[in-house]
C-alpha cells in the first residue's frame, strides 16, 4: 500500500519532469538551425541548460488555479495545460508546392488532420487502483478539478470531430455563409505603395473635426479659435509586458481620457499587452471606455487562463465555444497544408479571458474580427489602433557537403533582422515590402499578388481575433538570445558563474538565430510577385507560403516606428512604458537607427536613459555608424547597438550601490540625468535642420526643461517625444514596485482585483505627476504650428499683392477683390 501511495505521489508530481522535457526537446529543435560547427562545439550546453532553465520558468504553478478557487482547493497542482504538444515543422519555411484547398467531399487531409492528430492524443496519466486509504492520499494531493478534466477533453474532442452534429461541422458550414462572413466574396489584391490607404486618409480627415473641439477644451481656448490646420498629430503608444502592460496601461489610458488628451489622440499604437489593451477598448466589452475595461479586468483576470475547469467550460459551452474555436477550425479545416501551433491555443485561450464579459452570456460576435473595428473609428470619433508583430529574416545558408567558409557564416549572422508589420481595421502593412493586404483578406493564400480562392469559389474568412491575441503576446516564441538576457542578470548574480556568462554570451549572435518553439504562421501575401516589390524584400520570400509572425516586443517593446511612416506625419509621440526593466532595454535608444536608415526628419538623437559610463563620443559614434544605405545593413546596426547598450546597463547596474533607487519625485519637470535616471516625464524634442559631414559628431538631446522649453517653439523643431516609464511612486503608492512585485512579472497570468487597483492607481499616479508638463508640451507645438500657418498666409497675402501690382491692379481688399477707385479704373 505505501508503495501505491508513493506511485500515487510521483505522478501528481510528475509535472515538473513533463514540462522540462518539453522545454529540452524544443531547444533539440531549434538546434537545426545553428551552424555545424556549433553543435559539436561543448559551450552550447550552457545556453542550452539555459534556455531549458528560463522555458521551465516561464510555466506557473500554483497560480495555476483561480484566485476565486483558492479557498477551495489544495496547494498541489498538476499539470493544468494538456494542449501543449510538440510543434510540427517551420510552416515559414513550406515549399511552394502546397496542396490546393480541399472540400467536404473530399478525404480529409492536411492541415485538419494535423490539428485533430494532436488534439486527440491530449490524455492524462491514470493512476494505479489504490484502496480507500491511499484514495485519501491521492485526493490530498490532487485537487477535485482534476477528475473532471478526461470528461472536458472527450467533450471537446467530439465536437471537434467534423461529425455532421459537431461544433466544428457547423462552424466550417457557416464559413461559407456570405451573410456571416461577407468578406468571402470580396477579392483581395497586394497592395503595393508607401502612401497610406484610402481608408486611412479619409479617417484622418474625418478625425481633425473631432480633435480640434478637443484641444480647445484641453488647453482652455475658444472652440472658434482653433484652426484645424494647427491642431498637432499626436500618437499615443503601449509598450509590451503581458498583463502588467495590459493592465498598467488601462490606468495610464483612463488618465488621459479624464484629463481631455486621449481626445486629441490621433493614432494609438502597442505591442504585446498594449494590444491587448486596444482589442478590449475597441469591443463591446467595454464599450469604448478604460474605466468598463478596468472592471472588465478585474473581474476576470482573478482566473488563470489555463487553469482547466474554467478554460474547458469556456470551450465547450454555448456561446462562448463557438466564437473562441471558430478561427481554429476555419485555419486547419480551410487550409490543408496548416501544422497545429501551440500559439494558436495560446490565444484562444487569452480570447477566453479577455473577450469574454463576465457572465459570458453578453459575447458578441462582432468583437471576434479586427476588420470590424472600423465600426469605431469609421467617422474619426476614436483613435485609429495600430497593431504590431515582428517576422524574423534569418537567411539561410545552401545546404552543401562542402565545408561553409567562416565569411558565409558571418555574413548570415550579419544579415538577420526584424521586419515590422503592422495591423489596422483598415490594412495589414509591411513598410520594409511596401506592399499590404486589407484586413479582412487576412488568412487567405494570395499569388502573384491577387488572391486565391477555393475550389468552391470562395475564400477563407478573416483571421479571428484570438489567434492574432496569440501572436502580439507570443513573446514565448522568443530566441534563445531572449530566453537568456531574462535570466542573464540572476546568472551574473551568482558568485563563480562570471565564467559561464562569457561563455554564453559570447554565442548571443549564434543564439539570436535559434527559435525554440515556431511562430505562428499565416498565409504570405508576397508569394510568387518576383520583381513587383522593393528590394528589401528577401528574394527567397517570394517561395515561402507563410509569413511567421510573432511579438514584437523582441524588436522594440516601444511601437514607435510604425508612428514614424511617412503620410502619418505625427508631431508628438507620448510612450507609456511598462517594460520589465525599462531602464536595462532602454528602448528609445535604438530608434534613430531606424530614423536614420527611413531617411525620417525631426527625430531627436540621443534619447533615452542616460547612461553612466557612455561618452558623448563614443554615442556620436553608435549614432554615425546607425546611418546606413540598407534596410539589413540598419536593423544590424539597431541590434548591435541595443545588445551593447543592454550590456552596459548591466554593467552599471552592479557597480552602483544603489540600482534601484526611485527617481525623483519633488519636480518631475527637472530631469534627474545627472544622477543617472529619469523622472516620472521627460520630453525631448528633434530638429529638422539637415546635418553636413562637416557639422562633426551629431550632438544629443536634452530633455526639456523650463530653461530649454523655448525649443519646442522654434521653426526647425522636429518630433516631440513624451516619455512616461511606469516606475515605483511611494509617495502616491507605497508598497508597489513594478521591478520588485513578483505579481507584476511578465509572466503572471493572475491578478486579484486589489493588485488590479494597485497598479492602476500606480499608473494614474505617474501620469498626474507629468500632466501638467504634458499640457505645456502640447500648448508649445499647438503655438508652433499656428504660427507657421500664420506665416504662411501672411507670405501668400504678400505675394498675392505683388501679383497684382505687377498687373497694375490698384484698390485690392483682403479678399483679393477691387476697391471702388475711381472710374477711369
Amino acid at each position: 500500500m505505501i508503495r501505491m501511495q508513493i506511485a500515487a505521489i510521483r505522478k501528481a508530481r510528475l509535472r515538473s519532469a513533463h514540462l522540462t522535457a518539453l522545454s529540452c526537446k524544443a531547444t533539440r529543435r531549434g538546434l537545426g538551425s545553428l551552424p555545424p560547427r556549433l553543435k559539436s562545439d561543448s559551450k552550447v550546453v550552457y545556453g542550452l541548460v539555459a534556455s531549458t532553465l528560463l522555458a521551465y520558468s516561464l510555466y506557473q504553478t500554483d497560480d495555476l488555479q483561480s484566485t476565486h478557487f483558492r479557498s477551495s482547493l489544495v496547494p498541489e497542482q498538476t499539470n493544468t495545460n494538456p494542449a501543449v504538444r510538440p510543434q510540427a515543422k517551420s510552416k515559414d519555411d513550406t515549399d511552394a508546392g502546397s496542396k490546393p484547398e480541399t472540400n467536404d467531399s473530399k478525404e480529409e487531409t492536411g492541415g485538419w488532420v494535423n490539428f485533430i492528430t494532436s488534439f486527440e492524443g491530449i490524455s492524462l496519466p491514470e493512476l494505479p487502483e489504490v484502496d480507500s486509504i491511499s484514495d485519501k492520499v491521492v485526493d490530498l494531493i490532487l485537487p477535485e478539478w482534476t477528475k473532471a478534466v478526461p470528461g472536458f477533453i472527450r467533450k471537446l474532442q467530439r465536437e471537434l470531430d467534423m461529425a455532421p452534429d459537431s461544433l466544428a461541422a457547423e462552424i466550417w458550414k457557416e464559413a461559407y455563409d456570405p451573410y456571416t462572413h461577407p468578406e468571402i466574396e470580396w477579392e483581395a489584391k497586394v497592395r503595393v505603395s508607401n502612401d497610406l490607404c484610402d481608408e486611412e486618409k479619409t479617417f484622418l480627415q474625418r478625425r481633425k473635426l473631432f480633435t480640434a473641439p478637443a484641444l480647445a477644451k484641453y488647453l482652455g481656448l475658444k472652440e472658434e479659435d482653433v484652426h484645424p490646420d494647427d491642431v498637432p498629430t499626436i500618437a499615443m503608444c503601449g509598450s509590451g509586458g503581458g498583463l502588467r502592460a495590459l493592465v498598467a496601461g488601462s490606468g495610464s489610458f483612463q488618465a488621459t481620457t479624464e484629463d481631455g488628451l486621449f481626445d486629441c489622440v490621433t493614432y494609438a499604437s502597442g505591442v504585446s499587452g498594449s494590444c491587448w489593451l486596444q482589442s478590449l477598448y475597441y469591443s463591446s466589452v467595454t464599450g469604448n471606455s478604460f474605466k468598463n475595461g478596468i472592471e472588465h479586468l478585474k473581474a476576470r483576470l482573478g482566473t488563470h487562463i489555463a487553469y482547466p475547469p474554467v478554460a474547458f467550460a469556456s470551450l465547450i459551452s454555448a456561446p462562448t465555444n463557438k466564437y473562441l474555436l471558430s478561427g481554429i477550425v476555419e485555419k486547419y479545416k480551410g487550409d490543408p497544408s496548416a501544422d497545429f501551433s501551440l500559439v494558436d491555443v495560446y490565444g484562444v485561450l487569452l480570447a477566453a479571458r479577455l473577450l469574454v464579459p463576465k457572465g459570458e452570456l453578453g459575447v458578441e460576435e462582432k468583437d471576434f474580427k479586427l476588420s470590424n473595428q472600423r465600426e469605431y473609428i469609421r467617422y474619426g470619433q476614436n483613435p485609429m489602433p495600430i497593431y504590431t508583430a515582428i517576422r524574423h529574416e534569418i537567411p539561410e545558408m545552401e545546404v552543401s557537403d562542402a565545408p561553409v567558409s567562416e565569411e558565409a557564416k558571418d555574413r548570415a549572422k550579419r544579415e538577420s533582422w526584424f521586419q515590422w508589420f503592422e495591423i489596422s481595421p483598415f490594412e495589414f502593412f509591411c513598410e520594409e515590402f511596401s506592399a499590404g493586404i486589407p484586413t479582412w483578406a487576412m488568412g487567405r493564400k494570395f499569388n502573384n499578388g491577387i488572391d486565391v480562392p477555393s475550389e468552391t469559389g470562395f475564400r477563407l474568412p478573416e483571421t479571428r481575433m484570438p489567434l492574432l491575441l496569440g501572436i502580439w503576446g507570443s513573446a514565448f516564441c522568443a530566441t534563445l538570445s531572449h530566453y537568456y538576457r531574462e535570466i542573464r542578470p540572476l546568472v551574473r548574480s551568482i558568485t563563480g558563474f562570471q565564467a559561464v556568462d562569457d561563455l554564453i554570451w559570447g554565442m548571443n549572435p549564434d543564439l539570436s538565430k535559434v527559435h525554440p518553439l515556431d511562430p505562428a504562421a499565416i498565409p504570405n501575401f508576397t508569394h510568387g510577385m518576383h520583381g513587383k516589390l522593393p528590394g528589401t524584400v528577401p528574394p527567397n520570400l517570394y517561395d515561402k507560403q507563410y509569413l511567421q509572425l510573432m511579438d514584437a516586443g523582441m524588436s522594440n517593446n516601444l511601437p514607435i516606428y510604425p508612428l514614424l511612416r511617412p503620410g502619418r506625419d505625427v508631431d508628438i509621440i507620448i510612450s507609456f512604458d511598462a517594460s520589465a526593466d525599462v531602464k536595462t532595454d532602454n528602448w528609445l535608444s535604438v530608434i534613430e537607427g531606424y530614423a536614420k536608415q527611413r531617411n525620417i526628419k525631426g527625430w531627436p538623437l540621443g534619447i533615452g536613459w542616460p547612461s553612466s559610463k557612455a561618452s558623448v563620443a563614443s554615442t556620436a559614434a553608435q549614432l554615425e555608424k546607425a546611418q546606413n544605405k540598407t534596410a539589413k545593413e540598419a536593423e544590424e546596426s539597431v541590434t548591435e547597438a541595443k545588445i551593447d547598450q543592454a550590456a552596459r546597463r548591466i554593467e552599471a547596474g552592479n557597480n552602483n550601490s544603489t540600482p534601484s533607487s526611485p527617481p525623483p519625485t519633488t519636480s518631475p519637470d527637472q530631469p534627474a540625468e545627472a544622477a543617472g535616471e529619469l523622472g516620472y516625464c521627460t520630453v525631448w524634442v528633434g530638429t529638422t535642420t539637415e546635418r553636413t559631414t562637416n557639422d562633426g559628431p551629431p550632438p544629443t538631446t536634452s530633455p526639456i526643461d523650463d530653461s530649454s522649453s523655448f525649443k519646442l517653439m522654434e521653426p526647425d523643431a522636429g518630433i516631440a517625444v513624451i516619455y512616461l516609464p511606469f516606475l515605483a511612486n511611494e509617495k502616491a503608492v507605497p508598497g508597489v514596485d513594478p521591478a520588485k512585485s513578483d505579481y507584476m512579472s511578465t509572466w503572471n497570468f493572475v491578478y486579484t482585483p486589489e493588485q488590479v487597483d494597485d497598479v492602476v492607481k500606480l499608473a494614474r499616479a505617474n501620469y498626474s505627476e507629468g500632466r501638467e508638463q504634458i499640457r505645456r508640451t502640447v500648448r508649445a507645438v499647438y503655438e508652433r504650428k499656428k504660427k507657421r500657418r500664420m506665416e504662411m498666409e501672411r507670405k501668400e497675402r504678400e505675394e498675392r499683392w505683388r501679383r497684382f501690382v505687377r498687373r497694375g491692379v490698384w484698390g485690392i481688399d483682403e479678399g483679393g477683390k477691387g476697391g471702388e477707385g475711381d472710374h477711369f479704373s
